[in-house]
């Protein structure tokens, strides 16, 4: 599985959402079930994941499902 794949993954079990709606237009709150407590699900999730710890801002920044990717790269993540 690559890096972008087990990142569409996380999205999709996180929030419970289709595959189909994860893009990189998806955004924090564009959909109901994007809230709070979904986005500290995603967190954890996402650090388990790629086993690395989130700085706080980044963790707040973390807006959309582009914006995972560019705050993944950050910690030496590559999307290709």
């Amino acid at each position: 599985m690559t890096n972008l794949e087990q990142l569409r993954s996380v999205f999709v079990e996180s929030l419970g959402i289709d595959a189909a709606q994860v893009n990189d237009e998806l955004r924090y709150n564009s959909i109901p079930q994007w809230d709070s407590t979904a986005h500290m699900i995603l967190i954890a999730q996402l650090e388990q994941s790629f086993n690395l710890m989130l700085d706080t801002d980044d963790i707040i920044d973390m807006s959309s499902f582009a914006q995972a990717k560019a705050i993944l790269a950050k910690y030496d993540v590559v999307f290709t």
